[in-house]
């Protein structure tokens, strides 16, 4: 894109006299900024004032720089490229924060409908690791505990809980908290745990992703605790009608 520019400015510098033509290598800056992310957009605005000194500022295709205006205007091109490139990349983040924002929300909206409709825990288990896989996009386990025995496992994506895994779900719940991949206690997990607790005899269960560390979420809690709070209620609401009908 910097190149297309280059050729632009080149070819309107060689037909017209226009002071402000070193504004063409602001474009290749937005459009990396919203299209590739922040590293190749400052490439660009860096690129941008080396090709702004190397074909258009006298003495031409050196980078030595005769006229201090013109030092003065290679600083101000690589100055706003940089602000523009912050700009663009900080809008370009918060529109995509705010269409998953939007995704999650939906498909939250989904889990609490579709999660009160089946008759048994099973169905129940395997929506609620359905939905989770659906908002994350990573493999997913729900572990259903009764009386500190793991009850059963259900999976989506593939990778399921290896005996580690299991030993740090039920500590999770033991302890009421989140627990990390790779952190004590879990240290060879590689799920991260959050506890679902429940009330009376009904079972809980823990809730386990699988997560890549170099593509892990900034917070993914928030969306994962509304489906464990829909989740107890479930549970909770399925062992009453069970209950009842015995």
């Amino acid at each position: 894109m910097t190149a297309v520019a280059t050729a632009l400015a080149v070819g309107i510098d060689s037909r017209v006299t226009i002071p402000n033509v070193s504004m063409v290598f602001v474009v290749p800056v937005v459009m990396a900024a919203i299209g590739l992310g922040l590293g190749p957009s400052l490439c660009s605005a860096v690129l941008g004032a080396l090709a702004y000194n190397f074909f258009l500022t006298e003495p031409r295709y050196t980078l030595i720089v005769d006229d201090p205006a013109n030092v003065w205007a290679i600083g101000l091109l690589f100055v706003v490229g940089l602000i523009v490139s912050g700009v663009a990349f900080t809008s370009h983040r918060r529109a995509a924060e705010a269409a998953l924002l939007r995704r999650q929300v939906a498909l939250l909206q989904d889990y609490g409908r579709e999660v009160a409709a089946p008759d048994n825990i099973k169905a129940i288990v395997l929506t609620t690791s359905r939905a989770l896989a659906a908002l994350f996009g990573v493999p997913v386990a729900v572990i259903l505990v009764s009386d500190g025995k793991v009850v059963s496992v259900e999976r989506v994506g593939g990778a399921g809980p290896q005996e580690a895994e299991i030993e740090a779900a039920l500590s999770s719940l033991a302890t009421g908290s989140f627990v990390r991949a790779g952190v004590y206690p879990a240290v060879a997990s590689r799920f991260d745990f959050w506890p679902v607790a429940t009330t009376g005899q009904a079972p809980s269960a823990a809730i386990g992703l699988l997560f890549d560390p170099e593509e892990r979420p900034l917070a993914p809690s928030t969306p994962i605790e509304i489906v464990a709070r829909l989740l107890s209620l479930a549970l909770d609401r399925q062992h009453l009608l069970v209950g009842h009908s015995a």
